[in-house]
């Protein structure tokens, strides 16, 4: 509708709401004649103060579709107003009736709204006429779920002209949506007559048009759909929706195994991570890592004062500086080369630049090479986070933040030992240093460089067969993005000295993913089983023994305290030698942090020593 057409309509209403109303009493006797005068006045004033309010809120130019929410919601606060300023006028005057006020108030009010519901109801009905736009030429779709996202969805597929989709039939287990029509579109039932319903209707897709739903539901429902031979289609999770609150058609995507392990749903409060990351200077290291990369992508948004990109490997801060700047010249003082295991270049890239907040991401993290390198991981996730605990306190650093992992529980790993100690290290830091030290912890990141999802997709490719270690063995998972929002926010919310430890949800058996994925790829495709590998567990842990899951701020945040460890003591982990004594030295190391933590006994002690 053009601005001057909407102009135009909207004074009529005013003006006829007045006076029709004025004339209407006048008939039946309520009133005199001699109040249509003055009520074509106040209709005429009305709707002039109406244009005028809705000028500088550009309601005439576009700011909302005619007829949509946020367009009636902005007519009724506007019309209000007005209207109570005329009343209040009636009030005091005899020239027009209060009766002939709130009367006519309330017709121009049904004038206005009224009208722009006809103007959309009757564009959607040209536009679903269109003989581009018929339902013959479209794929019939099944839409599971009757929410605001599925209303969207439909409506879009609907109005679109370009639509390949025809909604034939919406699904919903409310009771109280059986009875809704969404564009049309007719809620059949529950989500248990999928089937049914795809028979009734000759319907080819299903489309879960639940963006908050679990990983469990998605894969319940990637059951049912493949029973009922249909492809099922999804909208992505609620983080990775580009507008939430506008779905579209062009959100649609294939289903991934990441929706059957990673959809947990997080609640970010943006104030507190605005409050500790606006305006201060950010350093994360490990930035051109998974975790790091990601970690800095999420902490530009919050337009700190500086952030400080440091890593070792030139073409991963290539990659992360191409990512939020979309240009990679190498050339800004944000992206730092070095090895946070050169101690002096540490701590003069820490005296120079002087950061606020440190997230330490730095770490060797592949279990089986650290097996067999143990010195590394002590020259790297040990002397390393040393080394930037160190020079972070020598600054005064505000926070900081070591980015551990499940393994560190109750280890059995080198990588479980080394980061076990780095947690000591940091809880360490906290008790002799101002600002506050913690660290925290997660289970796997999907997607992440290593990750067994890249190494089944690998094996797929290539025609199998897909390796698993052990038929019964579980792992936890969380999407890369959804991890980095829960240890921002936790750096937020973190008690110092304590590991933050993430809600991971529930452990999902690996042989189950690999076959998801051999599905997806639609061949058969064989899973070898090759025994687990020194260091292994068969179900990893986010506890250790006696840690107690306390939750006192965030619903998928636990407060865990650590036994700090003596930086002297990590200076005595010696990386040099056989392999065996330096695993030996990491083993006794960990121990000593068992017996330092109240309530553990010997035989906590003897379940962690190896052969």
């Amino acid at each position: 509708m053009r601005p001057l057409v909407q102009r135009l309509f909207d004074l009529s209403a005013w003006v006829l709401g007045y006076f029709s109303m004025a004339w209407l009493q006048a008939v039946v006797g309520y009133s005199a004649y001699s109040q249509l005068g003055p009520a074509l006045i106040t209709g005429l004033a009305c709707g002039i103060a109406f244009l005028a309010l809705a000028a500088p809120l550009r309601l005439h130019e576009g700011r909302s579709p005619v007829g949509s929410f946020d367009d009636a919601l902005l007519v009724s606060l506007l019309g209000g107003a007005i209207s109570l300023v005329a009343l209040a006028v009636s009030a005091y005057t005899t020239d027009i009736r209060i009766s002939v006020a709130v009367t006519g108030a309330m017709c121009a009010f049904l004038g206005l709204l009224g009208g722009r519901a006809v103007y959309r109801l009757a564009r959607d009905f040209a536009l679903s006429r269109e003989p581009h736009a018929a339902p013959a030429d479209r794929t019939p779709v099944v839409v599971i779920g009757a929410g605001n996202a599925a209303a969207q969805l439909v409506g879009d597929m609907v109005r679109n002209p370009d639509s390949i989709w025809n909604p034939v039939a919406l699904l919903d287990d409310d009771p109280y949506k059986r009875h809704r029509r969404l564009s049309g579109v007719p809620v059949v039932g529950d989500t248990a007559k999928l089937e049914s319903a795809a028979e009734r209707f000759d319907a080819t897709i299903a489309v879960l048009a639940i963006p908050s739903a679990s990983a469990d539901v998605v894969r319940r429902f990637n059951a049912r759909a493949s029973a009922a031979r249909l492809e099922l289609k999804v909208l992505p999770s609620v983080n990775d929706l580009g507008n939430p609150e506008h779905v579209q058609i062009e959100d649609l995507r294939d289903i991934e195994v990441s929706d059957f392990l990673g959809r947990q749903p997080v609640e970010t409060d943006v104030s507190e991570i605005a409050d500790y990351l606006t305006g201060r200077k950010v350093l994360v290291t490990g930035a051109g890592g998974s975790i790091g990369s990601e970690l800095c992508r999420q902490i530009a948004r919050f337009s700190p004062a500086e952030l400080i990109m440091l890593d070792r490997d030139e073409s991963a801060l290539h990659a992360v500086q191409l990512s939020i700047e979309g240009r990679a010249l190498l050339d800004s003082d944000n992206l730092v080369l070095g090895d946070i295991r050169d101690e002096r270049f540490v701590h003069e890239l820490f005296e120079r630049r002087r950061p606020d907040v440190v997230f330490h991401a730095a770490a060797l993290k592949h279990l089986p090479l650290l097996e067999a390198a143990p010195g590394e991981a002590v020259k790297t996730n040990i002397w390393g986070t040393q080394t930037v605990l160190n020079a972070a306190a020598a600054v005064g650093v505000e926070r900081f933040v070591n980015v551990s992992t499940d393994k560190a529980a109750d280890p059995c790993s080198v990588l479980g030992y080394s980061k076990r100690v780095a947690e000591g290290l940091t809880a360490a830091a906290a008790q002799d240093s101002a600002g506050r030290f913690m660290s925290v912890r997660f289970g796997n990141v999907l997607g992440s460089r290593g990750s067994v999802l890249t190494a089944f997709t690998a094996q797929i490719a290539r025609g199998g067969p897909v390796t698993v270690t052990d038929p019964r063995v579980t792992r936890y998972f969380m999407t890369i993005g959804e991890a980095v929002q829960l240890v921002i926010q936790a750096g937020a919310i973190g008690s110092d000295g304590k590991v933050m430890v993430l809600d991971m949800g529930e452990p999902v058996s690996i042989a189950a993913v690999a076959q998801q994925l051999i599905d997806l790829g639609g061949k058969p495709i064989e899973i070898v089983y090759t025994g687990l590998r020194p260091g292994e567990k068969m179900h990893e842990d986010l506890f250790s023994e006696g840690e107690v899951d306390e939750r006192p701020h965030h619903p998928l945040i636990s407060h865990v305290p650590v036994p700090p460890f003596a930086s002297s003591d990590a200076a005595r982990l010696s990386p040099y030698g056989p392999r065996q004594q330096v695993v030996d030295l990491l083993v006794e190391a960990t121990e000593r942090m068992t017996l330092d933590a109240p309530g553990d006994d010997d035989r906590q002690v003897a379940s962690r020593r190896r052969d």
